[in-house]
């Protein structure tokens, strides 16, 4: 059901007819099982010694333990406890102890589940609905650029994310690690599903940081093919994708992919997956030299955005209500996208 009443954001929940990564492909070796969780509802994954991948509710249906913790064995699942065996329908398959004359007992619900990127995906809405909806990230697969995947929690509600990725005005949070940075917002555009910005920056103080330079640094002599840097920011339901291009360049020096996936059945916190690809410089091997400052340079600040978010969510929650006075467009258009493709959240 979609609320046609949500005036507060911070309570609407995610639309969960998209598909969502939930863990890193590598943390799931052949022949084992991993628990994951998708708005409060515990899920685990499933990869059979061939490789085949199945989701499942992490719930055994006799006593209600994690599958997680039990044995795979070939593409099923055994519970720990009772050896309780689950298809990759979720369908239970045998019990030990009954007798072959007695009828099955029911078995759990199954998720569509893919792996790409290096993570994994569950679909947790309507299965019918799964098939054409996964997300392209092209830049991924180019070998011209090199993929750092981000993971990890964030305490707060994932419009809060959105927010903070396309209100460059923000950039004074960052001051330390990037200097004086004026931002100025080019345009915006909107459709459906999707709202984008555009915006170009000027240095007023300070210099760039090594990271910074390397991830964002212009090319010299190149020839040049606008008046100005440009970065595009835009939410396209549910995800959301950064490009910066210099004007002298014609693809983009840094594409960032992401996606927040609520984890509490409020969705107050959630985890945050993303697919950050740096473009290689022209010297071969380079990019291996300068990964360890880009890393660096990334980490921090995604730490100022963390604990600045958080902080607005701490501040929602003490006053119980949504008392921000927004006079940014760019900021009111999301809001809009986000509660017209909001869901109420069941309880």
């Amino acid at each position: 059901m979609r609320p046609t009443d949500i005036i507060d954001l911070r309570k609407a929940g995610i639309d969960r007819d998209y598909w969502y990564p939930v863990a890193r492909s590598h943390k799931l070796k052949p022949g084992k099982a991993i628990a994951a969780v998708f708005a409060g509802e515990p899920i685990v994954i499933v990869r059979a010694k061939t490789g085949a991948l199945f989701a499942l509710e992490d719930r055994c249906a006799h006593r209600q333990v994690p599958l997680s913790v039990g044995v795979v064995a070939g593409e099923q699942i055994r519970c720990g406890y009772h050896g309780w065996t689950y298809d990759k329908s979720g369908k239970c398959i045998g019990v030990p102890y009954l007798d072959k004359r007695e009828a099955l007992p029911n078995g759990v619900r199954s998720y569509p589940c893919r792996e790409a990127y290096g993570l994994l995906f569950i679909f947790p809405g309507d299965p019918a609905k799964a098939e054409g909806r996964f997300p392209e990230v092209p830049s991924q697969k180019d070998p011209h650029y090199k993929t750092r995947i981000l993971d990890r929690d964030v305490k707060c509600h994932y419009s809060f994310m959105h927010e903070n990725l396309l209100d460059m005005n923000h950039q004074f949070l960052h001051r330390k690690l990037m200097g004086g940075i004026r931002p100025t917002l080019l345009g915006s555009k909107s459709g459906d599903d999707w709202f984008e910005a555009s915006y170009t920056f000027k240095r007023v103080s300070g210099k760039q940081s090594l990271g910074e330079r390397f991830m964002i640094g212009k090319k010299e002599g190149a020839a040049k093919l606008r008046e100005h840097d440009l970065m595009t920011i835009r939410t396209q339901y549910p995800y959301q994708t950064l490009q910066f291009t210099s004007a002298e360049q014609e693809k983009p020096s840094l594409d960032l992919w992401l996606a927040y996936v609520p984890t509490d059945r409020a969705q107050k916190a959630n985890h945050s997956f993303g697919l950050m690809m740096i473009r290689k410089p022209s010297i071969p091997g380079l990019i291996h030299l300068l990964w360890p400052a880009i890393v660096w340079f990334t980490d921090g600040i995604f730490a100022e955005d963390r604990w600045i978010m958080e902080l607005e969510q701490k501040a929602h929650d003490n006053q119980g209500a949504d008392w921000n006075q927004e006079i940014f467009p760019v900021i009111r258009g999301v809001r809009d996208l986000l509660v017209r493709k909001g869901v109420a959240i069941s309880s």
